[in-house]
């Protein structure tokens, strides 16, 4: 039987992220709702351990979700994150209060003692903390071992239970030692031996969706990114030329962009593609559009209703199929979680549609993950690390209403940058760099003329996986010639900005 960790989702942001930071070092982690397994399925899935996710709730509200309490007495490795570990200790008989001046978000010194879960982890270090709640008063058994400044419990266990439970979110980049946390937890206490790869990923997922789309004719919408290429390979190979890949240039591409994924993915790979030119279309319900959530939503209504089209045309299509990843999901809610911005093809979809059946084969993975699964697919390195694309596209780059003229300066000024950055070693740091097209405008000086041009604002973010990211700290002389060749080279752009904020609390994408 193979290896597992169960990933009891509570609904917290960073769900999947603990799943993913498990499967990184090559242990199968699978995702269950807390409300829809038993203690009994439990026991006979054969799970080397169990992780408890963060999740918004307070314990002790009426409504909070809990779990069986059985749960701590079979036998099998826990790890409770945040809420989870809150929900741990409440369960167990222990204590749980709101924080009246003991709040803790961001970077936070945790200083803990010697036990499993912190071998080799140094006495102080940084840890990243999102709590109002704390442990005031620990369950019998188990002991404190770790602490900040304002919080007494920042992790608890019992370990002749194998019961461990930490306050802060050792999954994210920001807690110094947390990928050493969890392979404590994953190799010393779960035992578990690292056998699983991306290759198995790749394997079930052809014969998944070889088993479940057999005779069926599939629509996947293909925008050119990541994320809809490796997915439209993906089930190539599942179901062969029963997926048809429709192409939609709804005009708000990048520059050259259309024409680029029309070649590499009908020459190239022989995928069965069709291109729609519905720029007119798009842009007509866009006219005077300003609010972020109705341009997406519009846009994703508008996506379908062209694939629906495209569908009857072609008769008897009653799949359809996407690109979607995990971050889309979990900032377009998903169960308990907050809405962040509704995704196109996820919050953005309308609630009729003809089709039966939507497959989105890369939908509990990050994107360092999907580029792994292109890797292997075969697909070659210069589309897997191309730079992500919103579905969306320019329309949540441009701030405000959308016009022809406005894309146009946006799609000019952002091929510059572009080509300023990947003709330079920052090129190897950038996850993700493009050009915004503000609705502010500010005085200038051209050829001793007065000038009251547009404003466009830099963007650029090192992430692995797009949930946490930081502005990346591109040099001075490479911003300089960007700068100076949008502002000489296209017509309209009076002023150029760098964006400095990481995400939190930010998102990638302006809108």
């Amino acid at each position: 039987m193979q290896e597992k960790i169960i990933v009891l989702d509570f609904g917290g942001q960073y769900n999947q992220l603990i799943a993913r930071r498990v499967r990184e070092q090559q242990v199968y982690a699978e995702i269950v709702p807390y409300n829809k397994i038993t203690v009994e399925e439990i026991k006979a899935s054969g799970c080397r351990g169990i992780i408890f996710t963060g999740g918004p709730n307070s314990v002790y509200e009426e409504s909070s979700p809990h779990f069986d309490k059985e749960i701590l007495n079979c036998g099998i490795p826990v790890l409770g994150i945040c809420y989870g570990h809150q929900l741990m200790a409440y369960m167990a008989g222990g204590s749980i209060k709101s924080a009246e001046n003991g709040s803790e978000y961001g970077k936070t010194e945790v200083f803990t003692e010697h036990c499993p879960l912190f071998e080799g982890v140094p006495s102080e270090s940084v840890c990243w903390m999102s709590h109002t709640d704390f442990v005031s008063e620990l369950p019998s058994g188990f002991r404190t071992v770790a602490h900040t400044e304002k919080c007494p419990v920042a992790a608890m266990s019992d370990e002749s239970r194998r019961l461990y439970g930490v306050q802060f979110h050792p999954e994210v980049t920001h807690t110094v030692y947390g990928g050493k946390i969890l392979r404590n937890f994953l190799f010393g206490i779960c035992r578990c031996k690292g056998e699983w790869t991306m290759d198995d990923f790749v394997t079930r997922s052809i014969e998944k969706y070889h088993a479940m789309l057999c005779g069926k004719k599939v629509l996947l919408g293909l925008s050119g990114g990541v994320d809809s290429s490796v997915a439209a390979v993906l089930l190539h190979k599942a179901v062969g030329r029963d997926l048809v890949c429709v192409f939609v240039d709804h005009g708000l591409l990048r520059k050259g962009e259309g024409d680029l994924v029309e070649k590499t993915f009908k020459d190239r790979f022989g995928l069965n593609l069709i291109r729609v030119d519905a720029s007119d279309r798009f842009l007509a319900r866009l006219s005077g559009v300003t609010e972020p959530e109705k341009k997406r939503k519009i846009i994703g209504e508008e996506f379908i209703r062209v694939f629906e089209q495209e569908a009857r045309k072609l008769g008897n299509i009653t799949v359809l199929a996407q690109g979607t990843i995990y971050p889309d999901v979990v900032e377009s809610g998903r169960g308990d979680s907050a809405v962040i911005k509704s995704h196109h093809n996820v919050g953005g979809l309308p609630s009729v549609m003809d089709f039966e059946k939507i497959v989105e084969p890369l939908r509990d993975l990050f994107k360092d993950e999907v580029r792994a699964v292109g890797e292997k697919l075969g697909i070659p390195r210069e589309l897997v690390w191309r730079q992500p694309f919103p579905g969306p596209g320019l329309a949540v780059r441009v701030i405000g209403d959308i016009t022809k003229e406005k894309l146009d300066i946006l799609r000019e000024a952002d091929a510059i940058f572009r080509e300023e950055v990947e003709s330079s070693d920052a090129r190897g740091i950038a996850s993700q760099y493009f050009a915004v097209l503000t609705d502010t405008r500010s005085v200038g000086v051209m050829g001793d003329a007065r000038t009251y041009g547009k404003t466009v604002v830099l963007r650029s973010v090192t992430t692995d996986d797009f949930m946490t990211a930081e502005w990346t700290r591109l040099p001075y002389d490479l911003l300089e010639r960007a700068s100076n060749r949008i502002t000489n080279e296209v017509k309209g752009v009076s002023r150029v900005l760098y964006d400095i904020t990481s995400k939190p609390p930010a998102t990638v994408e302006f809108e």
